[in-house]
């Protein structure tokens, strides 16, 4: 069946990688691509076959802004939101943008969808950092939300006003809240592929504090997969409902530094630790459960064999980082005030 599916924020990181699994695993689907293409968004995530293609349209545009939104939204059947400001430390040092983009954009989507009743479903992209630190292992879609960054903060407004709108306007709006995610195509500014491609250049890798901070992984094909298990559940099932997208296995920042050191033949000796940042989560784990019972989702793939194809894929796609390795470094807010680059 045709179907035309709008994805917000699409060259990004999670978005290309969902275009590519839609483009590749359903032939009918048209796919219109909404992108500001900020320092995150890279029209290059997408390989000429598709850009070429008929069934794919990209439009440049803000999400922020009602009329190219209502454009789109009014030929769309499903919508996938992913635009967004996406990083704890960016939010840190400079805040007011990820308010404007992550409720402002969501808000703009939002009426367009209440004006639009041939919006079959609206998946709402928010993260596992609206909950805080873990209060309970592993964390539920009920868990509490206590976001501990401006980043944080702003998608669980986000979250909530897309919350509200199902529960005011009825819009077939269903929430999905990834936790940390890694693969192809993620900016240098994310821990996975900074501490990557830092031992492939044989420079140090840098670690936040003491690096034991837990966090649940999920290679980014694998949260592709659960997107579009939600995207093809029956509506009547997952309609105003919140799931969580993780793997279950939690692995430290300070592990995953030395796991890529040991997989790149690099000396322990490169890994570096400075200072702690604001905002920071101490233990993230998922509950899968919920996911598992509704949409039938299977455990991803163990951290070790996503890592290991990650660390091949940057070896084998230099010339895709090397033109933005100068925004590697970002700058971080410590808890004594001094400004670092990490």
């Amino acid at each position: 069946m045709t179907k035309s599916i709008l994805v917000t924020g699409g060259a990004g990181f999670i978005g290309s990688n969902f275009v590519r699994h839609l483009y590749k695993k359903y032939p009918d689907y048209r796919i219109i691509v909404l992108d500001a293409l900020t320092y995150a968004g890279n029209p290059e995530n997408f390989p000429k076959e598709i850009k070429d293609s008929p069934r794919f349209e990209f439009w440049y545009g803000n999400v922020t802004n009602p009329e190219i939104v209502n454009t789109l939204v009014a030929r769309a059947d499903v919508i996938v939101h992913f635009a967004a400001e996406s990083h704890v430390a960016r939010s840190i040092f400079d805040n007011r943008i990820f308010f404007e983009t992550d409720v402002i954009g969501t808000q703009t989507i939002s009426n367009a969808i209440v004006k639009n009743s041939s919006v079959e479903r609206f998946i709402h992209i928010s993260t596992s950092e609206v909950y805080g630190t873990a209060e309970t292992n592993p964390m539920t879609e009920e868990h509490p939300l206590k976001p501990m960054s401006p980043y944080a903060s702003a998608k669980a407004g986000a979250d909530r006003l897309v919350y509200s709108y199902w529960a005011t306007y009825s819009i077939p709006a269903v929430i999905v809240r990834p936790f940390n995610q890694y693969g192809p195509y993620q900016h240098l500014e994310k821990v996975v592929p900074r501490f990557v491609t830092s031992a492939l250049k044989n420079e140090p890798l840098t670690v936040h504090g003491s690096g034991k901070a837990l966090r649940d992984w999920l290679y980014v094909e694998d949260t592709c997969e659960r997107i579009d298990a939600v995207m093809h559940a029956p509506l009547k099932k997952i309609v105003g409902q919140v799931f969580n997208i993780g793997s279950g296995e939690d692995v430290s920042v300070l592990d995953i530094a030395k796991m890529v050191v040991e997989a790149t033949g690099r000396p322990k000796s490169l890994i570096k630790h400075v200072g702690d940042r604001l905002g920071q989560v101490d233990h993230h784990i998922s509950s899968t459960n919920k996911a598992a019972k509704i949409l039938g989702i299977k455990p991803g793939r163990p951290f070790s064999k996503g890592l290991q194809q990650t660390i091949d894929w940057y070896a084998s796609n230099r010339k895709w980082w090397e033109k933005i390795e100068w925004m590697k470094h970002v700058p971080i807010m410590t808890k004594s005030g001094k400004v670092e680059y990490h």
